[in-house]
């Protein structure tokens, strides 16, 4: 009797916490998931249809966690449909319609998004040094951290339809390829910072996460200059399969937070630093910095005209990082404390843990519906593996053993040259059954 109460009592104050927005936007959610059942639920398998009514609870707690998720969604939604209304089932009309052309195609979302990143990261870094207006300018930061990160969603809601709109055997949701996906790596690092951002009631870390997210956009301008990565592209034959609606994203969000811990690892040895005059004590950080900035530039071919951006990307990149340890008491000075960082990292490598498992579990039942087993020892299969062992060490280390501090930093920063040749380092130099594309 008294646990009956206790669960009665529980469940009625969960709900009795609804404002009236929140069952508007739970009404919203279930209203629009409905609409799309039934006009296309002849285009979808069983199993397309299990995941677009499970989403449907899933948005509605993911707004009801974290509220303002729910006017994200609402303005992603609105500008996305006014988008694809605007399309009127021509692609032509992208060159023609002032929004489309300038703000709502895909393209001219997403490089709205690699723009406001850049801007973001510039703000952060001004807070971090105007005395007088930090605050100020790290809330213009990530204010643009917010409409880079809404851009990025309608860019990719967009992409969707225009792969349609190319022809029914074309169309496929926007996670197949590396264009595609270092998208969808910049919008869920930024958005898990954001929330981060404000559990813990601090902007100064929005400096060194953004830096990695500015990096990814990066890599995104040149790859999409040099290979016209942005031309939507049909799927080859191991890709058409329902597994990858959840198997990539649930990766990237693994992907996404390990890199968020690395870079809190990073403004954690720049604290820990910050009165350390012995320049051997600080080579150690430098040289890793040097590595993590040289590491995008292997990841490619010599392709004409490749080799300048990359000396330049290099370059700016270096001396940033020696930027950073020239000026880490200042840097310091801002930071939260050390265990709030350690807090941080802590959180962001659960999380990425959790959703990494869940990736790997997917991406094996996959293979076996894809290729008859469900693992082959593929080289993206195996550093897959070692990705997961490494976070699996350190997560164990933690809770087991008590791991805090310098140590612990130092290994989710190297985790971050470990997880990001898994991601592009095996495709573009070991062969294997996930080797879609190069660079």
């Amino acid at each position: 009797m008294t646990t009956a109460t206790q669960t009665i009592t529980l469940g009625e104050s969960y709900f009795s916490r609804r404002r009236p927005l929140d069952w508007l936007f739970a009404l919203a959610i279930v209203a629009g998931g409905l609409f799309a059942f039934t006009r296309y639920q002849a285009h979808m398998d069983v199993y397309e249809k299990g995941i677009l009514l499970a989403a449907m609870p899933a948005a509605i707690w993911l707004g009801w966690f974290w509220r303002p998720l729910q006017g994200l969604m609402a303005v992603v939604a609105a500008l996305s449909l006014m988008a694809i209304g605007s399309y009127q089932g021509s692609l032509a009309r992208a060159e023609s319609v002032f929004w489309l052309k300038y703000f709502l195609s895909s393209q001219s979302a997403i490089l709205w998004m690699s723009v406001l990143f850049f801007m973001s990261t510039a703000f952060y870094w001004i807070g971090m040094f105007a005395r007088g207006q930090a605050a100020t300018m790290e809330r213009i930061g990530s204010r643009m951290a917010w409409v880079a990160v809404t851009m990025a969603l309608v860019g990719t809601m967009v992409r969707w339809w225009e792969s349609y709109l190319i022809g029914a055997d074309v169309g496929h949701i926007p996670v197949s390829n590396l264009y595609e996906v270092f998208v969808l790596f910049c919008w869920l690092t930024a958005l898990f910072y954001l929330y981060f951002e404000a559990q813990y009631g601090t902007r100064a870390l929005g400096a060194f996460v953004l830096l990695v997210v500015s990096a990814a956009v990066g890599f995104l301008l040149w790859y999409t200059v040099v290979r016209e990565a942005h031309e939507i592209q049909p799927l080859v034959p191991a890709l058409k399969s329902w597994w990858m609606k959840l198997h990539v994203p649930a990766n990237f969000i693994g992907y996404g937070t390990f890199a968020l811990s690395a870079m809190v690892a990073f403004a954690y040895l720049v604290k820990q630093h910050a009165v350390e005059t012995r320049w051997w004590k600080l080579a150690p950080l430098f040289g890793l910095g040097l590595v993590l900035c040289f590491e995008p530039m292997v990841f490619r071919k010599d392709v004409a005209g490749a080799s300048s951006y990359w000396l330049v990307y290099f370059g700016i990149a270096s001396l940033i990082v020696g930027g950073i340890l020239l000026m880490r008491r200042r840097i310091a000075e801002r930071l939260p404390p050390l265990e709030v960082l350690d807090d941080v990292m802590y959180k962001a490598i659960a999380v990425g843990f959790a959703f990494f498992t869940i990736a790997t579990v997917l991406g094996a039942l996959w293979a076996a519906e894809a290729w008859g087993g469900y693992w082959s020892w593929d080289p993206k299969e195996t550093w897959a593996l070692i990705v997961w062992l490494n976070y699996a060490a350190w997560l164990h280390m933690r809770l087991m053993k008590g791991l805090r501090g310098t140590v612990s930093a130092w290994w989710a920063l190297v985790g971050l040259v470990v997880t990001t040749f898994a991601f592009l380092g095996v495709n573009m130099f070991l062969s294997g059954l996930h080797s879609y594309g190069t660079l």
